[in-house]
């Protein structure tokens, strides 16, 4: 399989009403995805009533930042993944559309709720500890 480069993605300026909106943690080298609107659909255990902008953070966790994940992730998006990415800190947003059990995205999983991830911008990585669900970062 022939691997494209990532689609271009809107890139957008900080501002005080993005610094007001609630943060969700995602692993790398899933957060990049999300925030290069490559993975439509991120799984979870709980259900969202949350609709429209989420700030997207990348998670100091590297448990998934493996090469098997990498290449797992190419294949589904068959797209070219970055040799590395940023963490600990908000790195995009997306909006959150719906929250669903079935989908038929390939990046949808398991029995978990699929919430829908469109409109993914990028933003200038603003570092940040992060949390578990949503969070509001106190920004320095």
């Amino acid at each position: 399989m022939r691997l494209k480069s990532p689609p271009p993605v809107e890139s957008v300026r900080w501002t005080r009403t993005l610094l007001q909106l609630p943060v969700l943690s995602i692993r790398q080298p899933y957060a990049w995805l999300v925030v290069h609107g490559i993975k439509d659909v991120e799984n979870r255990s709980w259900r969202t009533n949350h609709r429209g902008p989420l700030l997207i953070h990348a998670s100091a966790n590297l448990v998934d930042l493996t090469t098997e994940t990498i290449e797992d992730c190419q294949s589904i998006g068959g797209i070219r993944m970055p040799e590395e990415y940023d963490t600990g800190g908000v790195i995009g947003m997306v909006d959150v559309d719906d929250c669903v059990r079935r989908h038929a995205s390939p990046w949808r999983q398991g029995s978990a709720w699929g919430w829908v991830l469109s409109n993914a911008r990028l933003l200038r990585f603003r570092e940040c500890k992060g949390a578990v669900g949503f969070f509001y970062p106190e920004w320095k």
